[in-house]
């Protein structure tokens, strides 16, 4: 049977939901698209770390001993890293764009609801970074002899929990901008450089001293990269830590959005939406 003419005309909240985040996720495709320096500087740093940190391994390479087990590591370690970074700047650029453009006003006089804006900022981050990771997997594999499908079906749980993290530390760090204005805004590119020393992104959490060892445990980039090891090193299953990841991602995630969602409502009765300054 033919679709009634009334649903026709109005469609379900779901499909209209879904209409608003794909014009957000188009409205900021077209950016990057257009822009060849937006696109280098999503490929730039993360090709830079690898070609450094491969060469690197592949001077350990000639080493004797156990130094040389740890090339693998090391060229995992970077591209994983590179998820998490990617994903939480990619997230904190695109909303800092509408600051720097004073659009958030406008864009909220819309019918857009703060989750839909959320969502299409996710959806940035995962196009951002497929973008910016394409260039260094393919240079590892071809400069390196290293291939990142190699960590098998545990390298979607680490890519998922990476993005989980990057998505609450953007949400985090956004929601802070919106509180504090854009004097804030260094946080964008500190807040994930602060949590390396304690990820064990190139070291194991023994390394660690031992009143620090539990902060790292705490931190679900630790057992992301614990479990990566374990699988590249042959001495265990990344199960275990994957689900610790797991957990300590939703925890950290619904504390973020509610951080957001209440910093968002704030900055809306403040007017700061209209008006973000330093």
């Amino acid at each position: 049977m033919p679709e009634p003419r009334s649903a026709a005309l109005h469609p379900s909240p779901v499909a209209e939901s879904l209409r608003r985040i794909q014009a957000m996720v188009l409205r900021n495709w077209y950016l990057i698209r257009r822009s060849w320096p937006r696109l280098l500087e999503l490929c730039y740093w993360p090709t830079v770390q690898l070609l450094i940190w491969g060469f690197m391994s592949q001077f350990l390479q000639g080493q004797a001993g156990w130094v040389a087990g740890t090339v693998s590591v090391l060229i995992a370690a970077v591209l994983l890293w590179e998820v998490l970074v990617r994903t939480q700047i990619g997230m904190s650029i695109t909303f800092l764009e509408e600051l720097w453009s004073r659009n958030l006003g406008n864009l909220f006089v819309s019918p857009l609801r703060p989750w839909e804006w959320v969502v299409s900022l996710v959806v940035m981050g995962l196009i951002r970074v497929l973008i910016g990771l394409a260039p260094p997997v393919l240079i590892a594999a071809l400069l390196f002899d290293y291939n990142l499908l190699s960590l098998g079906l545990p390298l979607a749980g680490f890519f998922a929990n990476l993005m989980m993290l990057g998505v609450a530390l953007g949400l985090l760090t956004s929601g802070v901008i919106l509180r504090h204005g854009l004097g804030a805004e260094m946080l964008a590119w500190m807040a994930v450089f602060v949590l390396a020393p304690f990820s064990a992104v190139y070291y194991p959490v023994a390394a660690l001293p031992h009143w620090l060892q539990p902060v790292a445990l705490a931190l679900p980039t630790a057992h992301v990269f614990e479990g990566m090891r374990a699988i590249l090193n042959g001495t265990g299953h990344a199960w275990g830590h994957l689900l610790g990841a797991v957990l300590l991602n939703l925890l950290y995630l619904g504390l973020a959005a509610l951080y957001f969602l209440r910093a968002f409502g704030n900055a809306r009765q403040r007017g700061a939406l209209l008006q973000t300054g330093e």
